[in-house]
């Protein structure tokens, strides 16, 4: 991954509230980048800010003190019509807009360049077919939103936002409200999108499997460790992610998996065998759900149970007695063990 260009950075920056003379600091001395060309997610428990930073760098609540450069230059120093022309977003609210077409809610991206009437020219409908193009939702543009499902709607608010020609594209939770396959289609489409369209994209969420899979960077943040930048790769190896629910102890990152699960609380110990990855993994799932530590098979030498598991339907138990049973589901063998 070369090195783009930085469309977004924070120094020591403060972010909360400021009521009066009554201030709330929500985090302080936060460092980061935001570059052109790749989706960075942000990672948090509920509470721990998120939001909060996301209206901050949207430049919809003012920070409290530090520096906060927008493609250069300071955030503050942009006017109402070069924002809209530089940050697009995206929230997690169900749009509302069920009595326009695809295509009219798309080109109101448009407004920062149109003004107030909102007459498109050529190169205007030109950009709202490849954004259009470019979220593949073409095939929809004169369909009315209130026909769409919520992924199709997401894509054409990724669409509107698109057509903004902002370098910087900020989501909040867009996936919340998708089902499994719209999620992965929506992760996929922002990943691409921050590629083809070099675009700056963060993005807030809890779809952490995705996260993972298709980030250039997180940013995770907590509310009592801060901000954690990073390329993904480096924080899941270095174990940074423990840091996201450091208050709760008993949940844990699962490295070779990716993602987060309770901490098995082992009753007994049980000898677990199996050549196929994927056997093992599953296996475990199940007798540590039934409170078992899983052991390697060098420990065989203890007088503990052993299951093998050379097949879906081929489970050899074998009890402290020496006495092996098959079982063909694992219905079967936990009803009895």
């Amino acid at each position: 991954m070369s090195q783009s260009e930085i469309v977004v950075e924070g120094r020591n920056l403060t972010i909360g509230y400021q009521v009066g003379k009554k201030r709330t600091e929500v985090h302080s001395r936060l460092n980061f980048q935001l570059f052109r060309g790749e989706l960075t997610c942000l990672l948090g428990a509920n509470g721990a800010g998120k939001s909060t930073l996301l209206r901050t760098l949207a430049a919809a609540q003012p920070f409290l003190s530090g520096d906060l450069k927008l493609l250069g230059r300071d955030l503050s120093a942009y006017s109402e019509r070069e924002l809209s022309r530089t940050i697009g977003v995206v929230l997690t609210d169900r749009t509302q807009a069920g009595g326009l077409t695809v295509y009219e809610l798309v080109a109101l991206g448009r407004q920062p360049y149109t003004g107030f009437f909102g007459r498109l020219d050529k190169t205007d409908k030109q950009l709202v077919e490849h954004a259009l193009q470019a979220v593949e939702i073409a095939h929809k543009a004169r369909c009315y939103m209130a026909e769409l499902s919520d992924g199709e709607r997401q894509k054409v608010m990724i669409a509107k936002a698109l057509v903004q020609e902002c370098p910087l594209i900020l989501l909040d939770e867009p996936t919340a409200f998708l089902d499994v396959v719209s999620r992965i289609e929506i992760m996929n489409l922002l990943h691409r999108l921050a590629i083809e369209e070099k675009r700056a994209i963060l993005l807030s969420t809890h779809d952490i499997e995705q996260a993972l899979v298709l980030s250039d960077r997180l940013w995770l943040l907590s509310s009592t460790g801060g901000l954690e930048c990073g390329v993904t790769e480096d924080l899941i190896l270095r174990n940074r992610m423990d840091t996201l629910f450091a208050n709760h102890a008993r949940i844990k990152f699962d490295l070779m998996h990716g993602g987060f699960s309770p901490e098995v609380s082992g009753e007994k110990s049980i000898v677990l065998k199996a050549e196929d990855e994927v056997l093992r993994h599953w296996a475990q799932n199940a007798l540590n759900r039934h409170h078992y530590f899983c052991l390697d098979a060098c420990a065989s030498a203890q007088k503990l149970p052993l299951l093998d598991v050379q097949a879906p339907d081929m489970l050899l138990y074998t009890d402290e007695n020496g006495q092996t049973t098959c079982y063909s589901t694992f219905e079967a063998l936990l009803h009895d063990i």
